[in-house]
């Protein structure tokens, strides 16, 4: 399978590229000083948006300084709020977000904890109800309506946590080739803390890392793979990665499958055909069990289709947040 963005999905990228083009990339000082050699221009210019929010969550008494792209359009729209895969950061939606501004969307991209970009000095726990309350939190203090919650991969998990807990903050899912099934961490939530360290130091090694990528986009350059690979593993290279992952590890992680038929809120599922992560007689099987979703599969297409064919999944987004208003 060849990776490519489409002629039309280059152009339309580029246009918003260019409206909201600086002299200089001008990173945060807080981004793994590493941002500097990734080559691609839609990364670099969207890690020049990420700010950090005060966020007080009910697990601290201090707050936590939390990662995320703020919206540029303000629309009458739901505004449509971004999550990102395990271990993963808001760089994730590079060539989507844009996109989605660009059909006048107001779109949020929010680290979650324990991944992407925040300050974790002060390591607060990262198990699954951390995290939630952390999301609650800031869509409390900074969102503050119903949203569009958009999950990716794991990110769909978190996303069916979450709605599950706190409808009022949910309007509608978007869950993208959703890893809703897989039974937490399983059997490495047992092993030793020396062990487990190790573990994550070889999930942030730069080889694994880029053999993942090459495994998830197969037939992308080797350049464009090393390039891809560096994006996706900035925020390992922050200093509490490690602790995060494994506390999250040893906590057992998301195990929602349980939930699933619980959700009432209208969903979008859409999965890449070509997927050769995450089967897709399990989106079939994900449509059935929730009540009230509508599904979109995107041909040519794999793993990770926001990033692959970001026109296709703007367009069905965008379809989607609209088609009620």
């Amino acid at each position: 399978m060849m990776v490519a963005l489409s002629p039309g999905a280059v152009a339309s990228c580029c246009r918003t590229l260019m409206r909201f083009r600086v002299s200089a990339d001008a990173f945060p000082s807080f981004l793994p000083k590493e941002v500097e050699r990734i080559k691609d221009p839609f990364a670099r210019k969207l890690a020049t948006r990420i700010e950090r929010l005060p966020v007080q969550v009910s697990f601290s008494e201090s707050f936590i300084m939390s990662s995320c792209v703020k919206p540029l359009p303000q629309a009458k729209t739901s505004p449509v709020v971004l999550l990102h895969g395990f271990d993963s950061s808001c760089l994730e939606w590079r060539y989507t977000l844009p996109l989605l501004e660009e059909a006048g969307l107001e779109t949020w991209a929010i680290d979650i904890l324990g991944w992407g970009f925040s300050d974790l000095d002060r390591l607060p726990l990262c198990d699954v109800a951390s995290k939630r309350d952390h999301l609650y939190q800031f869509w409390k203090s900074y969102i503050k309506r119903p949203m569009v919650l958009v999950g990716p991969s794991l990110g769909a998990a978190v996303a069916i946590d979450f709605v599950v807990n706190h409808s009022e903050a949910v309007e509608k899912l978007v869950l993208i080739d959703a890893s809703v099934y897989a039974e937490g961490t399983g059997n490495l939530s047992k092993l030793p803390k020396t062990v487990a360290y190790a573990g994550v130091y070889l999930l942030k090694s730069l080889p694994l890392r880029l053999y993942a990528t090459c495994l998830v986009f197969n037939g992308l350059p080797f350049t464009t793979c090393l390039d891809w690979t560096n994006v996706g593993r900035l925020h390992c290279l922050l200093p509490w990665w490690d602790d995060a992952t494994v506390n999250f590890m040893n906590s057992g992680g998301y195990n929602v499958s349980a939930l699933i038929e619980q959700v009432k809120r209208k969903t979008l599922i859409i999965w890449g055909e070509d997927d050769q992560i995450i089967s897709s007689k399990l989106a079939v099987r994900l449509h059935c069990e929730l009540p009230n979703a509508i599904i979109r599969q995107i041909p040519d297409c794999g793993h990770i289709p926001h990033v692959e064919k970001p026109s296709a999944v703007a367009k069905l987004i965008s379809e989607f947040v609209q088609d009620d208003c």
